[in-house]
């Protein structure tokens, strides 16, 4: 089994996708992807790995992986939230959605818990500004959001409490 010491990265799930893609310049986003959906974000090893295993400049993979918004160079937890900051949700109250992660989670926006179970991003428009505030929870949209239903959203759909 193929490990890094520094996060204990197993190398070795890339094979299935190096089979699948094999060496060919042009399926880095594919294969970038595929890297993504079986770590939950890029991290340095990975993207190293797949320069190697393709034949790719690193700069040029991370360049890639750093142009899309779709790619994480970092861990993030195993629940994401979303929380819209538009005109119509700030004015509708996302900064006391805000506030409420940060008084009972210590978290702010672009964090994640220790724990890695919750990653808190903000957006600046979800389109849906009559449903103000939005939230995005794991892909599911919550309109008219408040603090207590969002706290207990997190606690019931996670480990945290």
């Amino acid at each position: 089994m193929s490990k890094t010491n520094q996060h204990d990265i197993e190398l070795n799930l890339m094979d299935e996708v190096f089979a699948q893609y094999g060496e060919e310049k042009g399926a880095l986003i594919p294969v970038l992807q595929k890297a993504q959906a079986l770590y939950g974000y890029l991290p340095p090893e990975v993207l190293q790995h797949i320069s190697r295993r393709m034949k790719i400049p690193v700069s040029k993979v991370y360049g890639v992986a750093t142009f899309y918004a779709q790619f994480y160079l970092e861990r993030r937890g195993r629940h994401v939230l979303r929380l819209c900051d538009g005109t119509a949700c700030h004015v509708k109250g996302t900064p006391i959605l805000l506030t409420a992660l940060e008084d009972h989670y210590h978290l702010q926006p672009g964090e994640t818990t220790e724990d890695n179970e919750l990653t808190v991003e903000i957006v600046y428009c979800l389109g849906s500004c009559a449903l103000a505030p939005v939230a995005v929870f794991d892909g599911t949209v919550m309109g008219r959001m408040k603090q207590k239903t969002l706290l207990n959203t997190i606690k019931k759909r996670t480990d945290l409490k």
